[in-house]
């Protein structure tokens, strides 16, 4: 990790190119700079290459808006680097709060997903083809450790990619992820570049900066050389998981039938398999069937592998969770997610409509149409509502769910997304395929039967005439009238 000479650095990036297959001569780069060291680096780097190789640089900057003055100082850095450089410079303030109010997701997260949109968008603009960044060593030791606490298989020690296809023909990059974060410091100070020093790198609430601030500094008495130790594991890792890969996948082919949605193959030919190709065939096609792919760890690959392999019972059905089942009949192993897609369909409700009868989901709504004083139960099912019928806007519309759909529902101020309403009320998704929503002429949602009422044409004490659905849902395993 000593200090070298930036003309000692500038070859070892080079060659790291070239060996590696980074950039081809003539191709265009997006350099995403932040205006931290490393980025500042990595942008003077490639432009002292690119001459000789013929690339055309474009500089991309994201303001994440989180640092106030600070933020701003590091966009007015990467601007005057540009010009400087007399490079095109692309740069973007993105509303990271906001992105997380609307996705529910976590700064990082959040963070990440806007950067790299951006970064896309620059490169397709750009006619790039790479997208350049700038994690270094340092970082990739922080990844490799952050997994091993985190719980991790050996994929997740390969850390970082050091190239990874974003779409056709558009690579995200990372040419410095074998040189340390000091050498990158003191290049920087060698060729007089001004940076900035992130100030939150200092603050230990992210997990990133507690490792890189406290457990690496730590662990490092046991080991002065722990960067490099876990440097070289990743890059082990990564090579052996990629020699993994092609032989999961060629097992694949050699054994599994994929038809549909239903995946099959012969529980003797995968008795005869290795154990470790066992688990990654597995985890394979639990990603492929997965509508969280995340959330299939190591237990439920184990199980499913151990209820497959086992030599008793010949025959089973087993539910692992996502919808996911695995069914052997004698030899034959499949696995299916058999939540059949859903059809779209919309039927409309007149005035005085007694049923309606969605074929397509089984369901009937039934309408009932009442005057005077009456009062409607307080507390209705959460399959039946009441609403002033004077209040609404016919016809009324039955229909399938839309992605997207919203309503503001009773008691709650602005409007919410149907999907996560669904989510909180815990109805499982087989069901949600099965729940109509109903909604006026002017596509408001007003009602999603065994979720919640919508807060429009509401009965008081001036409604005169009300309108109570109900809903029917017969054959249904999943869902009991006593909800």
């Amino acid at each position: 990790m000593g200090m070298e000479s930036a003309g000692e650095l500038t070859a070892r990036v080079e060659r790291l190119i070239r060996t590696e297959h980074l950039i081809s001569p003539g191709d265009g780069v997006v350099v995403a700079v932040s205006g931290g060291p490393d980025s500042v680096a990595l942008l003077h780097l490639l432009f002292a290459l690119s001459g000789r190789y013929r690339w055309r640089l474009t500089v991309a900057h994201v303001n994440h808006g989180f640092r106030g003055e600070e933020s701003e100082r590091e966009a007015a850095i990467v601007v005057g680097l540009a010009q400087e450089l007399r490079l095109p410079c692309e740069s973007v303030d993105i509303d990271v709060p906001r992105h997380i109010r609307e996705t529910g997701k976590n700064a990082q997260v959040a963070a990440r997903e806007l950067r790299y949109a951006f970064l896309t968008e620059v490169a397709e603009r750009s006619s790039a083809s790479r997208i350049a960044l700038a994690h270094h060593a340092d970082d990739q030791a922080e990844t490799a450790l952050m997994r091993f606490i985190r719980g991790t298989g050996p994929s997740g020690l390969a850390g970082m990619p050091m190239r990874r296809m974003v779409k056709n023909g558009l690579e995200l990059i990372r040419p410095l992820l074998r040189i340390y974060k000091s050498d990158l410091v003191d290049y920087c100070h060698r060729h007089r570049l001004p940076y900035c020093t992130d100030s939150s790198n200092l603050e230990n609430k992210y997990f990133r900066n507690q490792m890189r601030n406290v457990a690496l500094p730590f662990l490092r008495q046991y080991n002065e050389q722990l960067s490099s130790s876990l440097l070289h594991l990743t890059e082990m890792a990564a090579a052996e998981n990629d020699y993994m890969e092609r032989e999961t996948s060629e097992i694949f082919k050699q054994m599994v039938k994929r038809d549909g949605g239903i995946y099959t193959w012969s529980a003797k030919s995968f008795a005869g398999v290795h154990v470790a190709l066992q688990r990654r065939l597995i985890k394979l096609i639990l990603n492929y069937l997965a509508s969280d792919p995340d959330g299939i760890d190591f237990v439920t690959v184990e199980g499913a592998r151990l209820a497959i392999a086992a030599k008793e019972p010949s025959n089973f059905r087993r539910e692992i969770g996502q919808n996911i089942t695995i069914v052997r009949e004698y030899d034959r192993i499949a696995v299916h997610t058999m939540v059949l897609q859903p059809v779209a369909y919309a039927y409309a409700v007149e005035r005085g409509s007694e049923t309606i009868v969605i074929p397509e989901t089984g369901v009937m709504l039934e309408f009932r149409w009442l005057d005077g004083e009456i009062s409607p139960a307080r507390g209705a099912a959460p399959y039946e509502a009441w609403f002033d019928a004077d209040e609404l806007d016919f016809p009324l519309s039955v229909r399938s769910r839309k992605p997207g759909d919203r309503m503001k529902p009773y008691g709650l101020n602005g409007t919410k997304k149907v999907k996560d309403m669904y989510i909180d009320a815990k109805i499982p998704p087989l069901l949600r395929e099965r729940i109509p929503i109903v909604e006026d002429a002017k596509g408001t949602v007003l009602w999603l039967p065994g979720v919640r009422r919508s807060a429009h044409a509401g009965c008081g004490a001036k409604t005169v005439h009300y309108l109570h659905m109900k809903l029917h849902m017969p054959e249904s395993p999943l869902f009991s009238m006593s909800r």
